[in-house]
This record gives structure tokens, C-alpha cells and sequence, in this order.
């Protein structure tokens, strides 16, 4: 299979008292760009879930994001949750016991108080159970999330077969095109030399043919330019991680466009070297986008 680096899902699962929300996007990168925004309940769920997805995927910049959102009650307003007044008052019987022994003790912050375990209430999803939930869901994610990916990456895949058949088109038209540009040389060298000397030299024409036979052969260009796109379309039917090989390969066939170009002495061959860096930077934005 082909996958682009553009990606999107999302998930969310009704815990009870809280419903909890994963999404993963992605866009391109070099390399395996991971990064978590991650509620403060959810923070030590980073690391497996940075393993599974380094499992699944090779290249993007991938973000991750999650939260778990109080459920509201059946009036619509969200639930209220008061601190447990016993609980309040073990953690005062606490800090006044550890200050009658270090009396140069900082007090207890309400944000502290709040974030002890269980003063707000039974309610409090314990963290086993968010990591079961989480894990689980993220399972479904990752799998739609591999699958969105994949699906762009046929599209882009399509589109760059269609450019390497436009391409096969460009290069078969250009070979017939030396053999005319070479003849059409060959009689207006003849009618200067009739018109400069009395006596036609056979030969010297035949070494001047050569000489320009030399310098716009693109024969071997046009033979590069044909084993590049076997190569092309052979990584594209194999599939997998393939967007540095194929970025290799469009500055390889852009290279032998550019020497096309340079050599080129008819209108026509400069039409087809222009029309193959077109298609050839197409390709190359496209190729971007695979993984």
C-alpha cells in the first residue's frame, strides 16, 4: 500500500462521568515528527501511545491530542463537584501536624487540596480505567487514521501514474525528432558551403554532420529518461515507504530534462523537455506528500 503523510481521525468514549476524546492529524515531514497535546489527566498516556504509533507509521509530523470532558446532567449544565469536607479535614489534622514539626513549611494551596486523590468526590475516574479506555480506543483511531492515509495516498499514487504516461508519450515523440534535425542540418550546410565554394567537399560535410551529430545526441538522455520511469512506475507498484526513493528519482529525471533541453535544436525537442519539467515538478509536489 501507498500512504500519503496527510492524515486526520478522531474518536471519543462515553466513561460515565466524563467523556474522553483522541484525535490524530498529520501533514508532511522528513522523519517521524511526533507530538502530544495531552490533558493534564491524560499526560502519562504519552509514552504507549507514542509506541503504537511508531509501530504503524514511518515519516510525518503527527500530533496528538486528548482530553477527557466532564459529562453534562440531563438539565444540560455540568455535573457539580464539591470537595469531601472529611477528606478536607484529614489533609488540615495533616499539614497542621507536619508544621507543629516544621513550622517553616509552606501551606497547602487550594489547587494542591483540590488535586488530592478522591477530595472531589467518587467520581474521579481512576487511572486504570482511563488507561484501559484510552488504550483501546486509540486502537480504533490509529486504525482509521492509517486508513485516511492510505486513501490520499492512492489518489496521489493515480495521479502520478498518470504523469509518467504522459511522460512515456514526451519521450517516445522526442527520439524520431534527432534523424530530422540532423538531415535538415546536414542541407543547410551543403546549400552555405555550395554558396561559399566553387567546389562541393563531400567530406568536409560529413565531418561537420558528425560534429553537430556529437554535441545534440540525446539518445542516451532519452534512454535515462525511459529507465527512470520503469523505475517510477516498479517503486509505485511495490508501494510502502517510498517518498525518498521517488524523490530521488524526479531530481534524476529532471537532471536528463534539463540535458534535453540544453541540446535541443528544434522547437519541437525545447516543447518536450519544457512539457517533461512540467509534468516532472508536478510529480515532485505530489511525491512530497508520500510517506
Amino acid at each position: 500500500m501507498i500512504h500519503s503523510m496527510t492524515g486526520y481521525a478522531s474518536a471519543s468514549r462515553d466513561l460515565g462521568s466524563a467523556v474522553l476524546s483522541l484525535e490524530l492529524k498529520s501533514v508532511n515531514s522528513r522523519y517521524l515528527d511526533l507530538g502530544f497535546r495531552l490533558g493534564e489527566e491524560l499526560r502519562f498516556l504519552e509514552m504507549p501511545l507514542r509506541e503504537r504509533i511508531a509501530e504503524r507509521i514511518k515519516r510525518g509530523k503527527i500530533e496528538c491530542r486528548g482530553y477527557l470532558l466532564a459529562q453534562p446532567t440531563a438539565e444540560g449544565a455540568r455535573r457539580e463537584r464539591q470537595p469531601s469536607p472529611l477528606l478536607l479535614a484529614e489533609l488540615g489534622r495533616l499539614e497542621a501536624a507536619v508544621r507543629a514539626v516544621l513550622p517553616q513549611a509552606a501551606p497547602l494551596t487550594v489547587a494542591e487540596a483540590l488535586r488530592w486523590p478522591g477530595v472531589l468526590g467518587d467520581d474521579t475516574l481512576a487511572a486504570e480505567t482511563v488507561q484501559s479506555a484510552a488504550l483501546e480506543l486509540f486502537t480504533t483511531l490509529l486504525d482509521e487514521f492509517v486508513a485516511s492515509r492510505e486513501r490520499e495516498g492512492a489518489k496521489l499514487a493515480a495521479v502520478l501514474v498518470d504523469c509518467v504516461t504522459r511522460m512515456r508519450e514526451q519521450v517516445a515523440a522526442a527520439r524520431p525528432l534527432l534523424p530530422v534535425a540532423l538531415e535538415n542540418y546536414r542541407e543547410r550546410l551543403s546549400t552555405k558551403l555550395r554558396e561559399a565554394v566553387a567546389e562541393l567537399d563531400e567530406e568536409r560535410i560529413r565531418q561537420e554532420v558528425g560534429v553537430f551529430a556529437a554535441k545534440i545526441d540525446v539518445a542516451e538522455e532519452i534512454a535515462r529518461l525511459e529507465t527512470h520511469l520503469d523505475e517510477v512506475g516498479r517503486v509505485l507498484k511495490k508501494g510502502g515507504a517510498l517518498g525518498k526513493r521517488l524523490d530521488f528519482l524526479m531530481q534524476e529525471l529532471n537532471r536528463e530534462a534539463n540535458t534535453l533541453a540544453s541540446k535541443s535544436v528544434s522547437a519541437q525537442v525545447t516543447a518536450i523537455a519544457l512539457e517533461l519539467k512540467l509534468l516532472i515538478e508536478q510529480m515532485r509536489e505530489q511525491v512530497q506528500n508520500l510517506e
